[in-house]
């Protein structure tokens, strides 16, 4: 109902601009809209002969993808050292904040400086701006873990790594899908700003392009679509920890 709502109001308020003034850009019609949907997604460029929409998707949905990947990794690689080995949180832990604390946009100079205007700059961005907080996340989870659990293990003789992978790991990981989940936001945020700045494909890159021109026409397909990608992306992380780990969720749930 609420999303009729908003539909209601728009076509609402997009008809009696268009009436008053039928050149007006801020509020298309549907019927725009859906030109441009055609003249992007299912019509090839003519310069690249290329279809822009799915180039731009494509482009993005891999930086997206690459970047938090890799972000999950050191999260739970760090996270658990962090969590479980004292001398390594009193060393890396410091750092860890700091880095948290730095505006990711505020070195984005820096990146490109270091790493060049290509895919390594966007990605080191998105890298940054999430990987602390899942970090974080994960080693204040770990050390949250009762502690008869590790003291058994190691009196039954597990060592410290057999600890990490039998004991820590699997009740961790659906703990990092969820800080994932919570990092999709940040991370979409950071991908949009690095690609109107510097790329040359991109759904950010294609926003920022066009609105010289005010073609909302474009511009609200591509944030919709935006939107669409990011529920998706969440709702197969939300899937996958549900079917993997089940015994999870009934612990949230019965609290």
């Amino acid at each position: 109902m609420p999303f009729v709502i908003l539909l209601l109001l728009y076509f609402s308020a997009s008809n009696e601009r268009l009436e008053a003034n039928p050149y007006d850009k801020l509020l298309p019609s549907f019927t725009q809209i859906a030109d441009a949907v055609e003249r992007f997604a299912f019509t090839p460029d003519k310069r690249s002969g290329d279809y822009l929409f799915w180039k731009d998707t494509a482009a993005s949905v891999y930086r997206i993808c690459l970047g938090i990947t890799i972000s999950a990794g050191l999260g739970l690689l760090i996270g658990m050292l962090s969590g479980l080995l004292p001398l390594f949180r009193a060393g890396f832990s410091p750092l860890i904040t700091i880095v948290s604390l730095i505006p990711p946009m505020a070195i984005f100079p820096i990146l490109f400086i270091s790493f060049g205007l290509g895919e390594l700059a966007k990605v080191m961005l998105i890298i940054i701006g999430t990987a602390p907080v899942i970090i974080r996340d994960i080693q204040g989870h770990v050390r949250q873990l009762p502690s008869e659990i590790l003291i058994k293990a190691q009196t039954l003789g597990a060592s410290t790594w057999l600890v990490a992978i039998r004991v820590v790991l699997p009740q961790i990981m659906p703990r990092l899908i969820a800080a994932v989940r919570l990092s999709l936001g940040t991370a979409w945020l950071f991908l949009i700003a690095a690609e109107a700045i510097a790329a040359q494909e991109g759904l950010g890159y294609r926003i920022f392009l066009v609105r010289r021109y005010m073609s909302m026409d474009v511009i609200l397909p591509y944030v919709i679509w935006i939107t669409t990608l990011a529920f998706l992306m969440d709702f197969s992380l939300r899937k996958l920890s549900s079917l993997c780990f089940p015994w999870y969720h009934h612990q949230e749930a019965g609290k």
